[in-house]
């Protein structure tokens, strides 16, 4: 029920209470304010019957995509972040009522015209299934909430569209890793540690922001561990805090930093600086495609290779799932026969 209250300025106050809705607005005229009441008593009455309401009049995907920054529980990245400005300015002038398949078919061609592959466009609708899921189930507006999904599930319809990148295997080698140590020896001029960053991540599997981020303060001594804080989580960006092993060939590593040291960050780099160093250098010694990246890859194998099993290599590497560290196994058919006879011997 509305009801109009004359200010002494000559203002309208209207307030409105019907089913659990308690709103109230000031309008220059009357009629202003009957028509503003009588919007949110019908949406009122929607929500009360459906549980969601009809976006506002006017309001355009920009405006979801603003409420959403500011105010979902949902942490962004860079990545996200990034998506979201583009979808911002891509979509952003569609009105929530009239966001429809063929806007998001238009906009799936637009991105593909502009070079963006499968992977990237899968990634862009996914985002923006997030934002819509949202306004339905906590701001109740009645949005579309499956419709990315459904752009996102015809990409695979359209042709040479691929969604899912290949995974990567890429591991250094034995005498790759002999003649980075070897250049790095020579070079008299180095201003990043690269053999000491390298046999690190060889020897933790961390990845090299993470190498780059723990700190003294957060090592146990006595249990020789080390907590990384916000470690990589699909599902929260930040909180994520773990406390993994460091074992001997690290721990001593920490050891020698602790001589110097008592405080701050063990490895004081910008990974961004140690990533291009670390590719500069690959690129004089015509090692072809190796990333920083694949230490992470190798040293997870490794751990498989030293007889690890799946929980204490998924606390090493912080894998979530069996099927996030499968690749990293390469298992043949061969190692299938030998387990088997270690087992009988056994």
């Amino acid at each position: 029920m509305a009801t109009f209250t004359k200010l002494k300025s000559g203002k309208i106050r209207v307030q409105v209470r019907r089913s659990g809705v308690y709103r109230g607005a000031t309008f220059a005229t009357k009629k202003e304010a009957e028509r503003w009441a009588a919007s949110l008593e019908n949406q009122a009455i929607h929500l009360a019957a459906s549980g969601v309401v009809t976006p506002p009049k006017g309001a355009t995907l920009a405006d979801l995509i603003d409420k959403y920054v500011l105010t979902s529980a949902m942490t962004a990245g860079k990545t996200k972040k990034a998506t979201l400005k583009m979808l911002r300015h891509k979509l952003g002038h569609v009105p929530l009522l009239k966001l429809n398949a063929l806007i998001l078919r238009d906009f799936i061609d637009m991105r593909e015209a502009a070079g963006a592959g499968g992977v990237t466009i899968a990634a862009d609708l996914s985002f923006l299934s997030g934002v819509l899921k949202w306004a339905y189930y906590s701001r109740h507006l009645n949005v579309p909430y499956q419709l990315a999904l459904a752009a996102r599930a015809s990409l695979k319809h359209r042709k040479n569209m691929i969604t899912r990148s290949k995974e990567r295997e890429r591991e250094p080698t034995n005498s790759e890793l002999d003649s980075l140590y070897a250049y790095w020896a020579k070079n008299t001029r180095l201003k990043i540690d690269m053999p000491t960053l390298v046999r690190f991540a060889l020897c933790t599997g961390m990845r090299l922001g993470e190498i780059c981020r723990i700190k003294i303060e957060d090592i146990n001594f006595t249990d020789r561990t080390v907590i990384i804080r916000d470690r990589k989580d699909p599902s929260k960006k930040i909180g994520n805090d773990q406390e993994v092993p460091l074992l001997p060939m690290a721990w001593a590593i920490v050891e020698e930093v602790l001589l110097s040291r008592t405080s701050g960050t063990i490895f004081r780099y910008n990974p961004s600086s140690v990533s291009a160093s670390f590719t500069r250098t690959c690129l004089r010694l015509n090692i072809r495609d190796l990333h920083f990246h694949d230490l992470r890859h190798k040293a997870t194998a490794d751990f498989f290779r030293y007889g690890l099993d799946i929980p204490f290599v998924a606390l090493m590497t912080g894998h979530k799932t069996w099927a996030m560290l499968r690749r990293y196994t390469s298992i043949k058919p061969s190692d299938v026969h030998r387990a088997y006879e270690n087992c009988q011997a056994a």
